[in-house]
């Protein structure tokens, strides 16, 4: 039968743990933490390690590691949607990426993880057309399917291609076309097409002093649809819009030429915005909202 020898650290511990009211258990695992002599300061980094690996294999998997990775850094979502679909808290999302246990840089976030301040109006502008404090109020509560935004995103050139994007309010869907000019004439081709597309779905049309929208009164005529006009250095009466177009930037960044992106992309684009569950609908998608609408 063997005999223990305990040193006088170990009878120390046993002494400090035992005042402490543990059990005996207790003791004897600590004791145990280590093979050969304890000592205090490897037993604390012993245990600091594993409570540092606990939970890490169950819940941090290689597949989900990989799927929140190409869902932030290719199809832009922010970790709050990510965490939402995967069924995790959004700090969790954030605490891998602080720790480094997920391949994603402070770029690859919404905005660089930075609210950015809006900049003033620099492209051409009109002061005529239909003021928003004239749009129904059925338009501003959302409860009415079929009132789009429309803005443009541009490139960082004077000339060239730009993209429209439309929104429609209720389910926030986004429609981009790729336009061959950044003036009046090919906005309006732009929202003729649109029309075309949605038939009588297409019933008010909210947008911003620009240019581009000078021939509004056109657009009317044609399509049978209300052109309103938001107030100037107010991107927040079209809110809907801001939003978007602020998400397309992030794959459309300032300074790239439209005519780099080919139809393909812009579709794929396009996709991702539409694909992606929104927190204001409930987590459900803007294309399941717009079909869901459409068929009524």
């Amino acid at each position: 039968m063997s005999t223990t020898i305990l040193l006088f650290q170990n009878r120390v511990v046993i002494e400090t743990l035992h005042n402490e009211g543990r059990p005996l258990r207790y003791i004897f695992n600590e004791l145990h933490r280590l093979n050969g002599e304890y000592q205090a300061e490897l037993a604390q980094t012993d245990f600091e390690r594993k409570v540092s690996q606990r939970g890490r294999k169950s819940s941090l998997t290689k597949n989900l590691k990989h799927l929140i990775e190409e869902k932030i850094q290719v199809q832009k979502w922010s970790p709050e949607r990510v965490a939402h679909v995967v069924g995790i808290a959004y700090k969790t999302v954030y605490n891998w990426i602080n720790q480094g246990w997920l391949d994603i840089q402070l770029p690859d976030l919404p905005d660089h993880g930075i609210r950015r301040h809006h900049a003033k109006e620099k492209r051409g502008t009109f002061n005529h057309g239909r003021s928003i404090e004239e749009r129904p109020h059925k338009v501003e509560t959302r409860q009415e399917f079929g009132h789009f935004e429309a803005d443009t995103v541009l490139s960082g050139k004077r000339k060239g291609q730009a993209v429209a994007t439309f929104v429609e309010r209720k389910s926030r869907l986004t429609i981009l076309k790729r336009l061959h000019g950044r003036d009046s004439q090919s906005m309006t081709q732009a929202v003729l097409e649109l029309a075309s597309q949605l038939q009588d779905k297409l019933k008010t049309l909210t947008v911003d002093h620009g240019k581009e929208f000078a021939n509004y009164q056109t657009i009317e005529r044609r399509t049978g649809t209300q052109v309103y006009f938001a107030h100037a250095y107010s991107p927040l009466e079209r809110g809907s819009n801001e939003n978007r177009n602020r998400v397309l930037r992030r794959f459309i960044p300032k300074g790239q030429a439209i005519e780099e992106l080919s139809d393909y992309q812009l579709v794929q684009i396009n996709w991702y915005l539409n694909s992606r569950p929104l927190k204001c609908l409930n987590w459900h998608t803007p294309i399941e909202i717009f079909l869901l609408n459409l068929r009524h």
